[in-house]
């Protein structure tokens, strides 16, 4: 049960039971008191904290936004520069938070703490001072009934009526007091419902709007975090790749070093201890130096350095050999030691002291020396044969006997396989016979001589700049290079048309291709970290195979344009000069083709063909997920690498398990072409896959009335430009007069759009 209810006409009365239920509503009023006086510590103790909260935040967010990755070799991929610049956004993501939690803080007291704080003061605190009052009065009135009932009753008549009137005042004074006092009793017992109640209902509020505006951040960051995850595979399957030619160059040096020193400038160079005289009784001593010499110029440089004293470099010298002489043991108390003297320095004579009779020999005859051998420093690079001896007649109907016979077979499991009969080999045989063909050619199918050209567009430049540079120097391979490149291209096409049903991705086969149809001359760990810009070269073939093998490129080498890894910025308005406009802020770079709402697995028509951009600065879409799947359960296309076992050392375990499994029909699962991405469905939001080339290369006059998406978001900076984040629709989208500029409609306001930035439905 709870309190009793004070009645106002047991104020007259003042039983011992009215006392009594006037002290337990005391009570309940003190028990509240001491609540809200804890609940008001506990709330600014909450503040402090998420105060403290948000400043490590901030200061994690300012740890992520300071760090930059380093690179090895001198170019990165977009994948690569999308990984980078992601700290930051992780930063302004966190910033982003951290402003609606200090908002919410700040609501925390607002809206909690000193509302409770008045309750507390003006309400609470008014009952005490009425409390106060009630039990002074109540003393003043009993003690001076104890005092009038004392009275003698010989006193005067008008001395006691005088007293009798003096006590009725006060009774009646007392009994006002008392009608008020429990008045306000029950009152404050009633508002303290709502008083109190009413700001805990504001507290929440503040707190689920803060956590929906970190959801509604969430939702903004999906988009650029399906992105990132598919910049995370393609680079790691590219690591992959890389790790496995890294162990093969070391294996191979570990076993004859001597066979694989680099190519170098000097004839001969390394660490010789040099003999430094002092003056008696000194002595002399030995010290450690780098020396380089250039036998055509007779010239010697030598470099002190200590390993053991932190790398610390000293000051090297310079001068032209005269003439080097072998040292014995009986001249001097060293092995391995020789004399040389300078040209430029009569009299001035250096004694060196090698690692071992084997290098000091070497010195020896590259230094003129009397004792030679017939061995250098530098292994030069060793010639390899030239000429398309084995592109011939036979090679290209190997090749096309082992893509038509991969194209027109079923696969099999390993027991359905009869060794016996040739014809029911299994697919990965014959793809493993072709790539092993490829790599056995005397020199790669895209030739040495251009190597170093291909990969110089793979590392800059927009995404249409890659391409017509690629373009022009297919058309200097040799003839029956391009040849046979064009079919190989033509079949990998193929495939990664039917990427739903065997898992060959563009990137993924650009990650197979690349180092068997591109190979530098000379195996060195510089040129295997260029194996990334080899596989994107190969992405650009497979995705612009008809442009390139079909069409005749420019007459001269294009121009790379300028790579940003932001969206391409609006295009200048005629009313401004050149280079006011600054760059869209957008998290991705390459801008791809959505996926429509209830994507179908019909074929994509070759209108709409998915030229992903994407993939020329590397993410290549069908990594996360397929585009239109084709073809029939008969026709399964795979392209070197039925089983996977040949490719196993270029492809993450990941993409390897995918592919291994999409080799038995049989199997239960279905695999992903990507673990971390799981691919869009209908009742998803579809995410950013490649630009269609029907939008990309369409001429701005072709462009009729119709609407379009916008696919990045835009900041207005005129007044006749509309503002629009990703998503929006625009009606009524026409070509303006001003190039590169669209007219359209967006929540009743017409105005410019750059074109580059929609994609028209």
């Amino acid at each position: 049960m709870g309190l009793q209810p004070l009645e106002f006409s047991d104020c007259y009365l003042d039983s011992p039971w009215f006392r009594e239920r006037i002290r337990a509503h005391e009570a309940e009023l003190e028990r509240t008191n001491k609540f809200i006086k804890e609940l008001i510590k506990d709330g600014k103790n909450l503040i402090a904290a998420t105060k403290s909260l948000s400043a490590a935040q901030r200061k994690f967010a300012h740890s992520l936004r300071d760090f930059k990755f380093e690179f090895i070799g001198d170019a990165e991929t977009d994948d690569e520069r999308c990984i980078d610049a992601s700290l930051r956004e992780f930063s302004n993501f966190l910033k982003n938070l951290e402003e609606q939690r200090e908002i919410m803080a700040l609501s925390v007291t607002e809206t909690l703490i000193k509302p409770l704080e008045k309750f507390r003061k003006e309400q609470l605190g008014a009952v005490k001072e009425e409390k106060k009052k009630f039990d002074k009065e109540t003393e003043k009135n009993y003690s001076l009934i104890d005092k009038h009932l004392n009275l003698s009753a010989k006193k005067k008549d008008s001395h006691l009526q005088e007293a009798d009137i003096q006590v009725e005042q006060n009774r009646q004074h007392f009994y006002e007091l008392s009608l008020e006092y429990v008045c306000k009793l029950q009152e404050i017992q009633e508002r303290k419902k709502f008083e109190f109640v009413e700001p805990m209902l504001s507290f929440f509020q503040g707190m689920f709007t803060f956590y929906h505006q970190g959801h509604e951040l969430a939702k903004d960051f999906n988009h650029y975090k399906m992105e990132l995850q598919i910049n995370i595979q393609n680079t790691r399957n590219r690591f992959e790749g890389t790790r496995s030619e890294v162990e093969e160059l070391m294996n191979k040096i570990r076993q004859s070093p001597k066979d694989h020193k680099r190519a170098s400038q000097f004839t001969a160079e390394g660490y010789l201890y040099v003999q430094e005289k002092r003056p008696a009784p000194f002595g002399s001593s030995w010290v450690k130096h780098y020396c380089m010499y250039r036998k055509a110029a007779k010239k010697f440089n030598i470099i002190p350095f200590e390993h053991r004293s932190g790398g610390k470099l000293g000051d090297g010298e310079v001068f032209f050999l005269r003439e080097c002489t072998k040292r014995h043991t009986d001249s001097i108390d060293r092995r391995f030691c020789f004399d040389v003297e300078a040209a430029d320095r009569p009299g001035v004579s250096l004694t060196m002291q090698a690692f071992s009779e084997e290098e000091r020999r070497q010195w020896l005859e590259v230094l003129g020396g009397k004792e030679a051998l017939y061995q250098s420093f530098n292994r030069a690079i060793i010639p390899r044969p030239e000429g398309n001896a084995q592109l011939d007649k036979m090679g290209f109907t190997v090749l096309r006997k082992c893509i038509s016979a991969v194209e027109t077979r079923d696969v099999k499991t390993c027991n359905e396989v009869d060794l016996e009969n040739s014809i029911d080999w299994e697919v990965k045989t014959i793809t493993s016979a072709l790539k092993q063909y490829l790599r056995s050619l005397p020199e790669p199918l895209m030739t040495y001589e251009l190597h170093g050209d291909f990969i110089v567009p793979a590392k800059s430049g927009s995404p249409e700049s890659r391409v017509n540079a690629i373009h022009f120097l297919v058309h200097k391979l040799p003839e029956k290079n391009r040849e046979m490149l064009d079919i190989l291209v033509q079949h990998l096409t193929n495939v990664s048309n039917h990427c739903k049903q065997n898992l060959m991705t563009v990137a993924n086969l650009g990650v197979v291709f690349g180092p068997t149809l591109m190979r530098p001359q000379e195996e060195t760990v510089a040129a295997i970290m260029d194996l990334k810009f080899q596989n994107i070269v190969v992405e650009i073939l497979i995705e612009n195979h008809e442009k390139i093998f079909r069409t005749l490129p420019a007459a001269t080498f294009p121009e790379p344009a300028v790579l940003s890894t932001s969206p391409p910025n609006a295009p200048p308005r005629q009313s401004k000069r050149q280079g006011q406009r600054t760059k869209r802020p957008v998290a991705v770079y390459n801008l791809c083709l959505e996926l429509e709402d209830g994507d179908s697995p019909n074929p994509v028509k070759e209108d709409t063909h998915t030229s992903s951009l994407d993939s020329l600065s590397s993410p290549s879409p069908t990594t996360a997920a397929a585009i239109g799947p084709l073809g029939s359960e008969k026709n399964h296309l795979l392209a070197d690498g039925g089983g996977f076992g040949d490719w196993a050392p270029t492809v993450s375990s990941q993409a390897r398990s995918s592919m291994v499994q999409w080799l038995n029909p049989q199997s239960p699962s279905t695999p992903s072409c990507s673990p971390a991405v799981t691919p869009p469905s209908p009742s998803t939001p579809p995410f950013p896959l490649s630009l269609p080339a029907s939008v990309a290369e369409k001429p701005p006059e072709s462009v009729s009335s119709r609407k379009a998406r916008a696919v990045y978001p835009c900041e207005a900076e005129h007044s006749s430009e509309l503002s629009f984040e990703i998503g929006a629709i625009f009606e009524d989208v026409q070509t303006s007069r001003e190039p590169g500029w669209l007219e359209g409609t967006l929540n009743g306001k017409r105005g410019l759009i750059p074109q580059n930035y929609v994609k028209l439905l």
